[in-house]
């Protein structure tokens, strides 16, 4: 028998809630206020947890930040019940680990398949987290007490499973943390005065985002959107400027990462202020091949494409005509084969 956790301070909402959740076979834990909840949800661990954003004393957001500090209780599927519906506190709860909401008032068919699915998709992350850990040991490689701390703290995250064009961040919003992807692929981008995307890195599996801003202590300065499903695990902000402060190892790793930005945006400058488009599109082309895990093949837009070499979609769609026609590669919708990647990263002006 699975047990839910509800954490409301409204006693009509609390109780209906229960009764429709025992009448469904579930075993139901109550309680009145946030900090109850907690030392509740530390007591029994159980396997979902309904919470109400506005209580006193402590409210929702204190609670989900409360268990997110122990690894016992971190992964523990974790739904908000809100009366409210703006975009930020959606946001805010998503950064924060949340996995779902439901907005008061619901009825029982919505709570139910909100648990059932919760239920569902962690029975599921569990077998993708075991498959997943063999790829995370590359990120631990090395003797030191920091990467040791490093790889223990992957572990014991919350793996987040986001959907094709779904935003991990915003331009502007302050840091959780970083994040590192598990699975498929993540690009940044920031938007021009006139509305144009301007795609600003492409992020694969073993990847992290957010390093620049988190060290710096400054929002974001570019907006985070899933190219395809993916996975990612948040490491938390005080987490990780711990383990760089008593890390040298950590440190190292992390000046790694900021160099190979900064060297791969200066690279991206001077393709668009001295290249021709053709050359400008050929070593995005270049660029994609090394970046997914089949180099010859991968999928991407035309208006990603478009974004990612500073042209209009329409130049790239005769571009791409042309290094079709000169058997560079062959494109079939948003697959593009790489046929002559030498020719391509050797193309001149």
């Amino acid at each position: 028998m699975k047990t839910i956790l509800i954490i409301e301070d409204n006693t009509d909402i609390r109780e209906n809630t229960a009764e429709i959740l025992e009448l469904a076979g579930y075993k139901v834990l109550q309680s009145v206020n946030g900090k109850d909840g907690v030392d509740l949800a530390y007591q029994h661990k159980p396997d979902v947890i309904l919470c109400d954003i506005m209580m006193p004393e402590l409210d929702g957001y204190g609670v989900l930040y409360m268990l997110s500090k122990n690894a016992e209780v971190a992964s523990i599927p974790f739904i908000f019940l809100t009366a409210k519906a703006e975009r930020i506190d959606f946001r805010k709860g998503m950064e924060m680990g949340a996995d779902d909401y439901l907005t008061k008032p619901f009825d029982d068919i919505e709570l139910l398949n909100a648990i059932e699915s919760r239920l569902e998709k962690k029975r599921k992350q569990e077998e993708f987290y075991s498959k997943s850990l063999q790829s995370l040991e590359k990120l631990s490689a090395g003797n030191g007490h920091g990467m040791a701390e490093l790889k223990a703290m992957i572990a014991g995250r919350k793996i987040r499973q986001i959907k094709k064009k779904q935003i991990l961040y915003y331009e502007g919003d302050q840091p959780q943390g970083i994040y590192l992807v598990i699975e498929g692929t993540v690009r940044t981008f920031k938007l021009a005065e006139d509305g144009r995307e301007l795609m600003m890195g492409l992020y694969k599996p073993d990847d992290y985002l957010g390093v620049h801003a988190l060290l710096l202590e400054e929002p974001f300065t570019e907006t985070a959107e899933a190219v395809d499903d993916a996975a990612v695990c948040l490491l938390p902000k005080d987490a990780i400027i711990n383990l760089v402060n008593r890390y040298p190892d950590i440190t190292l790793q992390f000046i790694k990462i900021l160099a190979n930005n900064i060297r791969e945006k200066e690279d991206q400058l001077l393709e668009l202020a001295y290249n021709s488009v053709r050359k400008r599109l050929a070593q995005v082309l270049v660029r994609l091949s090394k970046q997914f895990a089949d180099p010859s093949q991968f999928k991407i837009s035309r208006d990603e494409l478009a974004s990612m070499a500073g042209m209009a979609t329409e130049t790239v769609s005769r571009t791409l005509s042309d290094f079709k026609d000169e058997k560079l590669i062959e494109k079939k919708g948003s697959h593009i084969q790489i046929l002559n990647l030498e020719k391509l990263a050797k193309m001149k002006n």
